[in-house]
C-alpha cells in the first residue's frame, strides 16, 4: 500500500484510485474509498441518488480539462476530490484546486495524484491541496521536508492572509 502525504503526516493510502488512461476501476458499483472518474461519477449519479444514496466514501478523479464547476451540487456526496497532474509542468490543477476551494467552498480532503513531485508540495498545498500521492520515485519522508522550505510568502494562498494583512494583525489591526 503506497504512501500519502495528508496534512503534512505520512498515511497509508486506503483510496483506490483508477491509473491515468484506464477507464475507471471496474463496472460494479463503486466500492468504500474507491474515488472514480468524473464521467462514471455522472454515470453512478442517478443510480447512486434514485437508491438513497451510499454510505461508503467515494471520490472524484478530476483530469486537467474537467471543469471543476461541474461538480458544485455533488460536493455534500463526495468524501475526496483528487486531481490528476499528467506531468509536473502542467499547471491546471493548481487552478482547479483555487476554483474548489475558494468559489466552490469546498472544505474536504483535496488531493493531489500523477506526476507529483516534492518541489511542488508547498506550492500544492497553497492553492489548497492537502492530501498528495507522489510520483512511485519520490520519497515521502524526503519530500515532508518540502514544507519547510519557504517560511514566508507574499500572496494570499487557500486559508491565511496575505504578508501585509499578517504585519497589520500582528500590530492590533482588526481583520
Amino acid at each position: 500500500m503506497a504512501t500519502l502525504i495528508e496534512h503534512r503526516k505520512p498515511v497509508p493510502n486506503r483510496w483506490r484510485i483508477p491509473d491515468h488512461g484506464q477507464a475507471d476501476l471496474g463496472e460494479t458499483p463503486p466500492a468504500a474509498w474507491d474515488i472514480v472518474t468524473l464521467a462514471r461519477w455522472r454515470a453512478l449519479g442517478a443510480d447512486m441518488q434514485a437508491s438513497g444514496g451510499r454510505a461508503a466514501p467515494i471520490g472524484v478523479l478530476l483530469s486537467p480539462g474537467d471543469d471543476p464547476h461541474a461538480l458544485h451540487a455533488d460536493l455534500p456526496h463526495l468524501a475526496m476530490i483528487a486531481i490528476h497532474l499528467p506531468v509536473f509542468t502542467d499547471g491546471r490543477a493548481y487552478s482547479s484546486a483555487r476554483m474548489l476551494r475558494q468559489q466552490l467552498r469546498w472544505s474536504g480532503p483535496l488531493m493531489a495524484v500523477g506526476d507529483v513531485l516534492r518541489d511542488q508540495l508547498l506550492l500544492l498545498e497553497r492553492c489548497g491541496f492537502d492530501t498528495f500521492r507522489l510520483r512511485a520515485d519520490q520519497d515521502p519522508q524526503e519530500a515532508l521536508s518540502a514544507f519547510a522550505d519557504f517560511s514566508d510568502a507574499y500572496q494570499a494562498w487557500a486559508a491565511p492572509v496575505a504578508l501585509f494583512g499578517r504585519r497589520a494583525l500582528a500590530q492590533g489591526a482588526r481583520p
